[in-house]
């Protein structure tokens, strides 16, 4: 499908929240509060704009996407911390799933994370679509949710854009 791609603004808060509370209407494993997660992202510390990202339809300029990549801290075995991205969420509209837009979303965030600079990208997500785009289980860098996952460890992972022996940003 034929998608642009761009930075959210603030006149498409609105019309993002309704992508997202659609996207998430039916999902299986959902709070249906996705779109109320987007606001309070949006108003916190972590807030990154330029990894909020649209996908709109280049006829109508309609949003039909979101992703939002913001940013978290995480603590290492040995105690020290180094910031990190999560990936939370990723959202299209129902009708308009299956065509290939959450993957440009997820793609284009993560080259533009890697491109600021950010070492690494967790998300909490499907273990059998997210290994696409590169992510393993945290539970391999001795990465664990500092909340309850489900069953599955395998659907909270992580994608390193850089190596961690690299990361300046460990304090």
């Amino acid at each position: 499908m034929n998608v642009n791609i761009r930075q959210e603004t603030p006149n498409d808060y609105n019309a993002t929240e309704q992508v997202v509370e659609q996207a998430f209407a039916n999902a299986e494993f959902s709070d249906k509060n996705e779109h109320l997660l987007v606001s309070r992202i949006r108003n916190s510390e972590g807030f990154l704009p330029e990894l909020s990202i649209v996908a709109t339809e280049p006829e109508t300029n309609k949003l039909v996407g979101h992703i939002l990549l913001s940013k978290i801290q995480i603590r290492k075995n040995d105690g020290k911390t180094v910031e990190s991205l999560a990936l939370a969420p990723v959202s299209v509209l129902p009708e308009k799933q299956n065509k290939g837009i959450g993957g440009l979303l997820i793609s284009e965030a993560l080259r533009k994370a890697k491109e600021l600079g950010y070492f690494s990208v967790i998300v909490l997500g499907h273990p059998e679509y997210y290994p696409k785009f590169g992510f393993k289980s945290a539970s391999l860098w001795g990465i664990k949710a500092p909340f309850e996952v489900p069953e599955f460890e395998e659907v909270f992972e992580e994608l390193q854009l850089k190596q961690w022996r690299q990361a300046k940003r460990m304090k």
